[in-house]
């Protein structure tokens, strides 16, 4: 089940369960869409894989299944990333 993450791992911006900004990558690494989109161009700075819009949890299943409040910030090294970005 995913976890649900609260906020984007760059900016800490924060990501409700429902936001439709929210983007993962195939391990649940969490980022905003603007980072997604202006940063890390579509390129997880984490595994290098691409991301994809999170799945809303629907609200009445949100007791039953709580999002998590674990709070993920490590903004990216930019510089780093970029070099990752031109070797491919």
């Amino acid at each position: 089940m995913l976890e649900v993450r609260p906020t984007c791992e760059n900016c800490n911006k924060a990501l409700s369960f429902d936001s439709k900004e929210a983007m993962i990558c195939t391990f649940e690494c969490t980022f905003c869409k603007d980072c997604v989109d202006s940063v890390l161009e579509q390129v997880c700075p984490n595994c290098g894989g691409d991301f994809e819009k999170r799945p809303v949890r629907p609200e009445h299943l949100l007791e039953k299944y709580p999002v998590s409040t674990t709070i993920v910030y490590k903004p990216v090294d930019l510089k780093k990333h970029q070099e990752r970005l031109n070797k491919n």
